[in-house]
């Protein structure tokens, strides 16, 4: 009898486990739907068109996201109950790599989502193992991960990589080192106020956007751009933002200035979108959601399309 109630017990966890993994997974992938779906971003891919992009489209990154929730459920499965220790890290290292690939395949070789690969990894596993009620808190145990060591190197220096190294900003990995502070710290801030000021989803996603362009050393624009075109992307978030941001007439007009700028001088912040995505999947954790808020953008109403 004693046996069988072990085992009953085990299974049940077991179960309990893979609901965890899988829901987790679910509402990273939602996520990332989500980010891209929001429209209009400045310079970034969306229901209009590619952005400044042209190796990437709507379509492709739904494809990506939808590539990689296998891997975010597996890392979450391998991560339970185990110690946060360089072996774990090296293990999520390869379940990433994995993702990387499947990526590149569903994308026919475009990197739609290397940078939120490390992003969302974190994320899940830290929040299997967290508080759920605590962005905080999940923001934390993904920044102790991130500080491990390990002996997995990337196999190619991205180009997010190369602006780390030649302007000396933290990049994807400096972020998640220190706990994600963009999102904690602005991007998560002017969601849930602009929410309970009573904007509509879209409109407050798309000011927690600008809030974490108007401070992010985003290297995907220091790549192409140098320090001239992170300085014009900070300062035109900021304008929208100060403006009254995209709710107002004057708002979505500096907004339009800066998309255009933007793509014309084919600049993509990438590395706030990543970060907006981020935002998502831990306002969703935080409150306990089934399922993320479908981007319900009416763009054409405001602005026309484009």
């Amino acid at each position: 009898m004693h046996g069988d109630t072990l085992t009953t017990n085990v299974v049940r966890d077991a179960v309990q486990d893979l609901h965890l993994c899988d829901c987790l997974a679910a509402l990273a992938r939602q996520a990332l739907i989500a980010e891209a779906e929001l429209t209009p971003k400045p310079g970034l891919v969306d229901r209009r068109g590619p952005g400044a992009h042209d190796d990437l489209s709507l379509e492709l990154i739904l494809r990506s996201a939808t590539a990689l929730e296998t891997y975010l459920s597996l890392m979450v499965f391998f991560s339970v109950d185990r110690n946060l220790d360089p072996t774990l890290r090296e293990e999520l290292a390869v379940i990433g790599r994995g993702a990387e690939r499947a990526m590149s395949t569903a994308t026919r070789g475009s990197n739609a989502h290397k940078g939120a690969i490390w992003t969302m990894g974190l994320l899940v596993v830290a929040a299997a193992r967290s508080d759920r009620s605590n962005a905080e808190q999940i923001a934390a145990v993904a920044g102790s991960i991130a500080r491990l060591s390990h002996s997995v190197e990337p196999e190619v220096l991205t180009h997010g990589e190369i602006a780390k190294i030649r302007y000396g900003v933290g990049g994807a990995r400096g972020e998640a080192s220190n706990a994600f502070p963009h999102v904690i710290e602005f991007g998560l801030p002017t969601l849930r106020n602009r929410r309970a000021e009573g904007y509509s989803e879209e409109v407050s996603r798309l000011d927690a956007l600008l809030s974490i362009m108007s401070r992010l050393d985003d290297a995907c624009v220091l790549y192409p751009g140098g320090l001239e075109a992170l300085n014009a992307v900070k300062s035109g978030a900021q304008a929208v933002l100060m403006a009254g941001g995209y709710a107002t007439a004057r708002g979505r007009k500096e907004l339009g200035e800066l998309d255009r700028e933007l793509i014309a001088r084919n600049l993509s912040p990438g590395g706030s979108a990543d970060l907006l995505a981020a935002t998502i999947f831990l306002d969703a954790v935080e409150r306990r959601l089934s399922e993320v808020h479908k981007d319900r953008s009416e763009w054409e109403g405001r602005d026309g399309a484009a």
